[in-house]
């Protein structure tokens, strides 16, 4: 399962979003999503479990959780939207 995890810490890294969600089962990827210009984290990212059941437990033990000092945003993630690229000038 995809899960969305919102109001992140800016300084939160990859692997402090993967040791926040591996104690509730086995996280097969986090990814803290980074802006591609300054190089700086957009305060949110995404956590793929591999089984359901513990996915649904993470989003809810951690949905409005203190990490690293801000209360973030746990829920299931939908799918991406396809947007129009935009225009470079």
């Amino acid at each position: 399962m995809n899960i969305y995890v919102g109001n992140l810490s800016y300084s939160m890294t990859d692997g402090d979003l993967e040791e926040a969600f591996a104690e509730f089962g086995s996280v097969t990827s986090a990814t803290v999503i980074m802006d591609r210009d300054s190089g700086r984290s957009k305060g949110f990212g995404f956590v793929e479990m591999a089984n359901d059941a513990d996915a649904e437990k993470a989003i809810e033990s951690l949905n409005g959780a203190d990490v690293q000092g801000r209360d973030i945003k746990v829920n299931q993630a939908r799918p991406r939207e396809e947007r129009p690229r935009r225009k470079q000038w």
